[in-house]
């Protein structure tokens, strides 16, 4: 089952830049390894996934995250109706890629929320699954979708010790009434460059 073990530690470190309190969207979340660390960070979390098994665990393991099975990819956007056009200070979305998804997602942040993004990049074929283009982000490619929000930190490459050719973003939607304040330092020193 997907969405078990340990948070990823780039989910982890940029959870930081998130609103205190503010709500947090946990895409394809699987079994909801991040869903409930977002919990004790005392977020309000809302978590979705296709698969009801896991997203029965998760309820169990924590009833106050808010669950939604739905397919991401065969049917519309679940919180476009609940209530109209539902935002989050936060969205989170770990080794999931579906594309037609991505401009959705950013609409789905709120003014000053945080988009916290990790998966798979092209160059992981030659290493192991997933293997089709359709599941690898092209180099540069979550530079290119988010063009139009603040970049607060990047990678693109491969990790050797694990190993995974992976990219990942953390970026904040500077809207209208974005806070002024910069909390890049909330997010510590850079890590190692890849």
């Amino acid at each position: 089952m997907h969405g078990t073990g340990a948070p990823s530690p780039w989910v982890q470190r940029f959870s930081a830049l998130i609103r205190p309190g503010g709500t947090a969207l946990d895409v394809a979340c699987g079994a909801g390894r991040h869903a409930l660390w977002l919990a004790r960070q005392g977020l309000v979390v809302t978590a979705v996934d296709r698969d009801a098994r896991a997203l029965q665990q998760l309820a169990q393991a924590n009833p106050g995250i808010e669950v939604l099975q739905a397919d991401l990819e065969g049917a519309p956007w679940p919180f476009e109706q609940t209530p109209p056009g539902r935002r989050f200070d936060a969205i989170v979305v770990t080794n999931y890629l579906w594309r037609p998804l991505l401009p959705v997602l950013l609409a789905a942040l709120a003014d000053d929320g945080v988009l916290i993004y990790e998966t798979f990049a092209y160059g992981h074929q030659l290493i192991g699954k997933p293997s089709r283009p359709d599941f690898l982000l092209q180099r540069g490619e979550l530079l290119q979708v988010c063009a139009g929000l603040r970049i607060v930190a990047f990678e693109d490459g491969h990790e050797p010790d694990v190993p995974r050719c992976v990219q990942r973003i953390a970026a904040i939607h500077a809207g209208p009434h974005a806070l002024t304040t910069d909390r890049d330092t909330l997010a510590g020193p850079p890590g190692p460059a890849r």
